[in-house]
């Protein structure tokens, strides 16, 4: 008779949709950071307001239940996932710009050639290293175009040394700004 007792809503329904509205929350304010060091300044405030209503609908219950254990659990456990599932958006969408800077012994011509055919702007400059002359390549790409790249330059120099830098604007050279990002960005 004790299991009649157990009141479902209050021991895991409203668990369930506390630590859901946290996944979703945390999710948004994971983007909206991002999209704030990008420079989105129309997008960012948007996920701001829907992020903030989403937290008062999960704070409200666990305010309106302060003596129940299972909502703070679901609280925390909700922006763990929050905070992971947001990360993996945020690598799926894959925002943004970056600067690849290669760094390779001998000569790059090859490689250059090959970027160039896949038409990136390439700037490449002679350096020192420590064990003798070196080419830097410097190329600014769309974020979701890296591992393309990436992997044209493993099949062209394997020895290549590479990094990369997030890039907040880009303004004229070879790289072309899309239409949409003007739009949701509105940078001068």
């Amino acid at each position: 008779m004790e299991f009649l007792n157990f009141d479902l809503f209050k021991w895991v329904i409203l668990p369930l949709l506390i630590f859901t509205a946290r996944i979703f929350d945390v999710s948004l304010q994971t983007m909206r950071i991002i999209f704030i060091s990008k420079g989105r300044r129309l997008l960012a405030p948007l996920l701001g307001f829907f992020e903030v209503i989403i937290w008062l609908v999960a704070i409200t219950q666990i305010m309106q239940n302060l003596t129940n254990p299972f909502y703070y659990l679901a609280y925390g456990a909700g922006f763990a996932m929050g905070t992971y599932v947001g990360m993996r958006i945020e690598e799926k969408l894959a925002v943004g710009n970056v600067l690849l800077r290669v760094i390779t012994p001998n000569n790059a011509d090859a490689l250059v050639e090959r970027l160039r055919e896949e038409k990136h702007g390439v700037t490449c400059i002679d350096g020192e290293g420590k064990s003798g002359k070196v080419k830097i390549i410097f190329l600014v790409l769309d974020r979701v175009n890296l591992p393309r790249v990436i992997e044209t330059v493993r099949q062209c120099r394997p020895e290549a040394f590479y990094s990369v830098e997030d890039i907040r604007a880009v303004g004229r050279g070879y790289f072309r700004v899309k239409t949409r990002d003007r739009l949701w960005s509105q940078r001068k």
